[in-house]
């Protein structure tokens, strides 16, 4: 019997009601004025939400897939790149390169710290001349391990050296402070089932000029994900092949409620919304596992108290309280939990969910006060989203001169 549950997993994350709605539409032709104007709408939107002028293509695919199409679209058989990893999705595009026959070096940070932009200058510093490598490959937001990489500064670094830049911002971007014209990226994908708040099954890849120009050496394999191809469609308001309709309509949704808020009022939520968590869970005596300075808004890492395998403690929540949260992957499986706070999140969601963690922790026989992290969670929102005392005081006064006039 289904049985709602609260989805606190670091995506796919909680769909709207009113996106669910517009995904039940009726089917449409892919290849009519209808799903045109829809391709044109979908790609202005993500322009703005992105911060480019450059084309912004939508793939059915998993995001898996946009990280796929930035390496066959940008390289060639033996070329040199970078990969920053401090997560198992840094790992996964060093895979791809590998795969492709990319001569790909990966730089490893550890789990839980973020790529230092000093590490990309040293190490780019290796990288001169003609065969140097061609391109530096970064994750934005690691929520494998909850971190925000320092994208600003990487990519003024990498823009120095005069490297392609490629950024997997799968779950950072519509979450996150991102400008990519701005900070010289020349690729960058996302995916639908993250911050943008719809269904899985949509990768968007940003190109920017100089991945244009990149294509153009490139002499990768590539059919389904040939972005030429999909450009060229785009123009038309089609894409190549039969594209996922519901999820382009659903999208389309959600991106209107985005816009309603405004990317600065989603990204202060989202910093308001992680400090709040921060804080239930110190109140809990729960050691975060993400270093603190660069801790992701859209996610948080910790770990289990001790001799706790945070598998129990995930199976407890699902099981006894229909909540869902997500575990360590790769080596960190059974140490870390992790708790998302991305998409179409309010401080109800948090709330609830410690309620619920309080008592999971209870029946795995630790000594938690009632109310304790529920308690932290508010105070610590109430001090996040409270104006500035000028800004306060400016209010009630103006307030009052109102009262007075009436």
């Amino acid at each position: 019997m289904y049985r709602p549950q609260n989805l606190r997993i670091p995506g796919p994350t909680v769909v709207p009601q009113s996106v669910l709605a517009a995904s039940a539409r009726p089917m449409i032709n892919h290849r009519g004025p209808e799903f045109a104007s829809l391709t044109v709408a979908l790609t202005r939107a993500l322009q703005e939400f992105l911060r480019t002028q450059g084309d912004v293509l939508i793939l059915s695919a998993s995001g898996t897939g946009g990280m796929e199409a930035a390496v066959a679209n940008t390289l060639s058989g033996g070329d040199k790149v970078v990969c920053f990893s401090n997560g198992p999705f840094g790992e996964r595009f060093h895979g791809i390169c590998k795969a492709f026959g990319v001569d790909a070096r990966r730089v490893d940070v550890t789990w839980g710290r973020a790529v230092d932009p000093d590490l990309v200058r040293d190490e780019l510093a290796k990288e001169k001349g003609r065969d140097g490598a061609k391109a530096v490959i970064v994750t934005h937001n690691e929520t494998s391990t909850g971190v925000l990489n320092p994208l600003k500064e990487i990519a003024e670094i990498v823009r120095d050296a005069d490297k392609l830049l490629i950024v997997d911002s799968i779950s950072g971007a519509g979450a996150v402070e991102l400008e990519v014209d701005e900070w010289g990226i020349d690729v960058l994908v996302t995916g639908s089932q993250k911050a943008w708040g719809a269904p899985p099954g949509l990768a968007m890849v940003a190109m920017g000029p100089r991945a244009w120009k990149a294509y153009d050496r490139s002499n990768l394999p590539k059919f389904y994900f040939d972005l030429q191809a999909a450009k060229a469609a785009a123009e038309k308001g089609m894409t190549p092949s039969t594209p996922a309709v519901t999820i382009f309509i659903a999208l389309q949704e959600s991106l209107k409620l985005m816009a309603e808020e405004g990317i600065e009022g989603i990204v202060q939520r989202h910093k308001d919304l992680a400090y709040a968590t921060r804080r239930g869970l110190q109140a809990l005596n729960l050691p975060l596992f993400a270093d603190e300075a660069h801790a992701s808004p859209t996610v948080r890492s910790f770990r289990s108290p001790t001799r706790v395998d945070s598998r129990n403690l995930i199976r407890i929540l699902r099981e006894s309280y229909d909540t869902i949260i997500a575990g360590g992957q790769g080596r960190l499986e059974g140490q870390i939990a992790r708790v998302g706070h991305m998409g179409f999140v309010t401080i109800q969601d948090i709330v609830a969910f410690f309620s619920v963690l309080e008592l999971a922790l209870r029946d795995l026989n630790q000594p938690v006060e009632p109310g304790r992290a529920i308690a932290a969670c508010l105070r610590a929102y109430d001090e996040a989203t409270q104006p500035p005392p000028k800004i306060a005081r400016t209010a009630a006064r103006a307030a009052a001169t109102v009262s007075a006039r009436r």
